[in-house]
């Protein structure tokens, strides 16, 4: 395999991450007859074939499924490389890949666009999943680092909270709950729930709430998009537990009521994170700076209102964030 080049890797790895020719050439910005050409190749070099072609369907050989957990440590290496040699000439130049829980798509756009526009020389790349989704991918380096609610256990990494991060009950702006001022939490059991999926940080907070008052939750629907529960609730198919920061829109514009629940909002923080192992390059350090210095300001200035906010639209006592 002395002949083996890094560009038939990173091909190699693109068509693994997708299983599909079409979609690796489409992300590679390459012809889909030039991926084959270079799997082709590489599979020359290795003298076994690395995927199994069953008309559209395609699946990694095991020798295939070998060889990936090794081209992944080699174009993490040859990462870490590039990232060296950037810190010594201290150049914030290159490309970033940020990971993001989807959640986070309500406030981290705009945040990057101010980042991009003080770090021109900085191509940013976006890679959003869930949680469970964001440890594999900081697991497999596939991120530099992530920005992400509860920060991973299964894996030594270093997370630094950057703003308090609320999760309220949501409802319809007719539901018979909002004419109890302060609800229990027994006093949901009656309705539906539509929840987020296994695996989001959302649900993981629902369920430690549901866990802490020793009651079971009648779920009726589950999604893995806030915007769908979202339409769902509004629509008065059921209710939800969901981010703050996920409906800032619908509360200005009185779509969607917040559930003033006795123990409630669920403050946790957003943490930005990265594995031990790896050295950060000098765009990923200016953009963990930058969410330590900038995140809490941003969202308190987009969101803030909302969190002193009761479901009828009065002062409320503020919320003291607690970042665990």
């Amino acid at each position: 395999m002395k002949n083996t080049t890094f560009r038939q890797l990173r091909v190699f790895t693109e068509v693994a991450r997708h299983l599909s020719f079409a979609r690796a050439a489409e992300v590679l910005h390459l012809t889909p007859p030039a991926v084959t050409m270079q799997v082709k190749e590489l599979e020359g070099h290795v003298g076994l074939p690395l995927f199994d072609r069953k008309g559209r369907q395609v699946t990694l050989t095991t020798a295939g499924e070998y060889m990936l957990v090794y081209a992944r440590k080699m174009l993490a290496t040859l990462k870490d490389a590039e990232d060296a040699a950037a810190r010594l000439q201290r150049l914030e130049v290159g490309t970033l890949t940020i990971g993001m829980v989807s959640t986070a798509k309500y406030f981290l756009p705009r945040l990057l666009a101010e980042f991009q526009r003080e770090h021109e020389g900085i191509e940013i790349r976006l890679a959003v999943g869930n949680r469970e989704q964001l440890v594999k991918m900081l697991q497999a380096n596939d991120v530099d680092i992530a920005v992400m609610g509860r920060p991973p256990t299964e894996l030594a990494t270093r997370a630094e909270p950057f703003a308090a991060h609320p999760h309220v009950f949501v409802a319809p702006v007719d539901h018979p709950l909002l004419k109890i001022g302060h609800p229990t939490a027994e006093a949901l059991q009656p309705y539906g729930f539509i929840l987020r999926e296994r695996g989001s940080g959302t649900r993981a907070a629902m369920e430690k709430f549901f866990h802490r008052t020793q009651l079971e939750p009648r779920v009726v629907m589950e999604m893995n998009s806030n915007e769908t529960i979202k339409q769902a609730v509004m629509a008065g198919m059921g209710i939800s537990f969901l981010s703050l920061h996920t409906i800032g829109l619908e509360l200005e514009n009185r779509l969607i009521a917040v559930l003033d629940v006795e123990g409630t909002p669920i403050v946790r923080a957003w943490n930005v994170v990265h594995t031990l192992s790896k050295l950060l390059s000098p765009p990923a350090e200016a953009f963990r700076y930058y969410m330590l210095e900038r995140g809490e300001a941003h969202l308190a200035k987009k969101f803030g209102r909302f969190a002193q906010l009761s479901p009828a639209g009065s002062p409320s006592p503020p919320v003291s964030p607690t970042l665990s």
